[in-house]
């Protein structure tokens, strides 16, 4: 490891530090927080050997400090250069200037209190200007306080093995975090603490609208309530992590919650999930009379849009587009819009690169990086990323079934219908509605289809996806993915699916988890009747994959962060990260500078090779030209999608992609 510079000053945008060494007292008197984290940002200018920190009150990014008050430069003199300033102090080879962030941690698992210091994430910074800023730093803080080297992406991690400096991981940080805000806000409700899952099912006192949960881990089949608390950490992009952004309601991993929180049991409470606090703040309060109101979300209905039940045709895939959402379902409108864009292009997929981005112009020169091209012209760059889906991008065939199909069927049969009447009343009238709920299903899934429509759905089979193999039937609703109701995991989709009885099978399982018990009620609470609900189903080739899983172009826990998407991944196996069945790997990717990181190993034992890293990474990019795509031209390039995805090797196949609902 290279010789430091010895600090001869400590510079701060405070008075001046008492001495040469950085205490607790001084650091806390110029930190900030985030996520539960104190920390202070510092700059080492290896020019004059001096560390300058800045105080978290001045709110100044790192190159705003070193431009203005280090440089003397004008706030526009910055602005006018600020892509080749960036360029001289985070890529760099020989830098005067080393920029990064030292936070405290709390940590008995390691000890008890230390520091992290790491580097911005966007950070080239090799092997020698590491361990000379690690050298530096550790020289400047207390020596009763241990200093641990935190590579911020997958390159420093490269460059760091076999390091002689100690080591901590983000995944590590993150894995043993004691709090994490996973959707923060405030709410008032009923808590209701369950020590497992068995005790949660086996309540005599029903969960309702108003509590909130506390448990290890939610079930993906609760309820709306007002408020989820995990006591053990979960992957932000689960079914019920999901759901609670769709739903706006506040939502956290607190670790040793069932302890802290069990005195608390039943007591009216005010929640607030704070992403600037190092915990929950729970208080208690009287039973608020707006309760008997009703749920909130139940004043304003959810808007389902007019399905088309006229057309009875089978469709492929590739004949779709997303304005057929009203036929067949947004899952299978959108995934034949997918096949179009992977085989035309797009007229909008530059556009989360083309808009505006104050200082910047645009970002059109880092997407240029990106596809290993230059300049901003927007005709290059749209043949570059041509040539890029082209080559490593594949949607599976398939066909889609439309709502006229369900809806056949379903008049078909009398016992159905008369089912469904009473189900209806007992909606109507409050009655009790699990047994009717079991009732249709069972009806759905077991009356034998018309002759006519098996006949239909038979030839579809064996005219598109003859040689196929196996399929995946998928559900494609009218009632999810829709601005206030998010359907994540409510309705049933079938893997491994070989024959055409399995097929006619699987599709009437689709057909019957429109009426589960959890989903008419939550489809009731917003205000969707049942008679306005109706399911498309698509049928599609199951292609495999090393790698699998789902990507959210934005990160759900820094809603400000508008550089990165998040990847949750599993070897073999998209399903097990869908289902929740596994704990998955969780990678954050940079869709402007470039680079990654993982930020949980989950039930991983170890993390993917380089290849698979740079393939990923091309899918966080092809998830930007995706998002700007499906925005249109209304110009909402920044509101996110949800993509299913297979790797193998350097193949993409992309499976789904809807919209990712967040409340506003």
């Amino acid at each position: 490891m290279p010789t430091a510079p010895a600090p001869s000053a400590l510079a701060a945008i405070v008075p001046a530090l008492p001495a040469d060494r950085l205490t607790l007292a001084d650091f806390s008197g110029l930190a900030t927080t985030v996520a539960g984290y104190p920390y202070v940002k510092l700059v080492l200018d290896q020019q004059t050997s001096t560390v300058h920190l800045i105080d978290g009150a001045e709110r100044m990014l790192h190159v705003q400090y070193v431009a203005e008050r280090i440089l003397g430069m004008t706030r526009a003199e910055l602005a006018r250069n600020l892509d080749a300033f960036n360029d001289s102090v985070y890529r760099a080879g020989y830098r005067r200037f080393l920029l990064g962030t030292l936070a405290l941690h709390d940590r008995p698992e390691y000890g008890g209190l230390f520091f992290s210091l790491e580097t911005v994430e966007v950070d080239t910074m090799g092997p020698d200007l590491l361990g000379a800023f690690y050298t530096t730093v550790r020289a400047l803080v207390d020596d009763a306080v241990p200093v641990l080297l935190k590579p911020a992406n997958h390159l420093q991690e490269g460059f760091l093995q076999g390091t002689t400096a100690p080591l901590i991981l983000a995944h590590e940080l993150y894995s043993t975090a004691p709090y994490v805000p996973l959707n923060p806000g405030t709410t008032t409700g009923r808590l209701r603490v369950f020590a497992d899952e068995t005790a949660y099912r086996t309540t005599t006192d029903p969960v309702r609208w108003h509590d909130i949960l506390v448990m290890e881990r939610m079930p993906d089949d609760i309820p709306r309530v007002s408020g989820l608390i995990n006591a053990k950490h979960t992957t932000p992009l689960s079914h019920t992590n999901v759901l609670a952004a769709g739903w706006g309601i506040p939502n956290a991993i607190q670790q040793g919650a069932l302890r802290s929180l069990a005195q608390l049991d039943g007591n009216w409470v005010e929640l607030t999930v704070d992403a600037a606090a190092n915990a929950l703040a729970v208080r208690t309060i009287t039973r608020p009379d707006s309760v008997d109101a009703g749920p909130p979300w139940a004043v304003t209905q959810v808007d389902i849009g007019k399905p088309d039940l006229a057309a009875a045709q089978i469709l492929p895939l590739e004949q779709l587009r997303s304005t057929d959402a009203h036929r067949f379902g947004t899952k299978a409108a959108n995934l034949g819009e997918l096949t179009a864009v992977l085989r035309d292009g797009s007229p909008y997929w530059l556009g989360f690169y083309e808009k505006p981005r104050p200082p910047r112009p645009h970002l059109l020169e880092y997407l240029a990086r990106q596809l290993g091209t230059t300049g901003t012209d927007t005709g290059v760059l749209d043949q570059a990323a041509q040539r890029m889906v082209a080559e490593h991008v594949v949607v599976p065939r398939g066909i889609a079934l439309p709502f006229a199909l369900q809806q056949q069927f379903l008049e078909s049969s009398p016992a159905i219908q008369q089912t469904i009447g009473k189900l209806k009343m007992a909606l109507a009238l409050g009655g009790e509605i699990d047994g009717l709920c079991a009732e249709l299903g069972a009806l759905i899934r077991e009356t034998p289809l018309p002759a006519e429509l098996r006949t239909l759905i038979e030839d579809s089979v064996l005219r598109h996806l003859t040689g196929a193999g196996r399929v995946v039937v998928r559900s494609s609703s009218n009632a999810e993915d829709l601005i206030g109701f998010s359907a994540a995991g409510i309705y049933e989709s079938v893997p491994e699916v070989e024959s055409i009885e399995d097929v006619i099978d699987a599709i009437q399982r689709v057909w019957a988890s429109l009426v589960t018990t959890r989903g008419v009620l939550l489809r009731d609470e917003a205000g969707i009747g049942l008679s306005d609900c109706f399911m498309g189903v698509v049928i599609q080739q199951q292609l495999d994959g090393a790698l699998g899983g789902v990507m959210v172009t934005t990160n759900p826990l820094d809603r400000t962060d508008f550089r990165s998407v998040l990847l949750n991944l599993a070897r073999n196996s998209v399903d097990d990260v869908v289902s929740g069945a596994r704990d998955p790997l969780q990678h954050l990717y940079n869709t402007m500078e470039g680079g990654s990181r993982t930020v949980a190993m989950g039930a991983e034992p170890a993390d993917v090779d380089d290849q698979a890293k740079a393939t990923l990474g091309r899918l966080a990019l092809i998830g930007r030209l995706l998002q700007a795509h499906f925005a249109g031209a209304d110009g909402s390039v920044d509101a996110p999608v949800d993509v299913e995805w297979l790797v193998d090797g350097d193949r993409i196949v992309l499976l789904q992609c809807r919209p990712y609902q967040l409340a506003a």
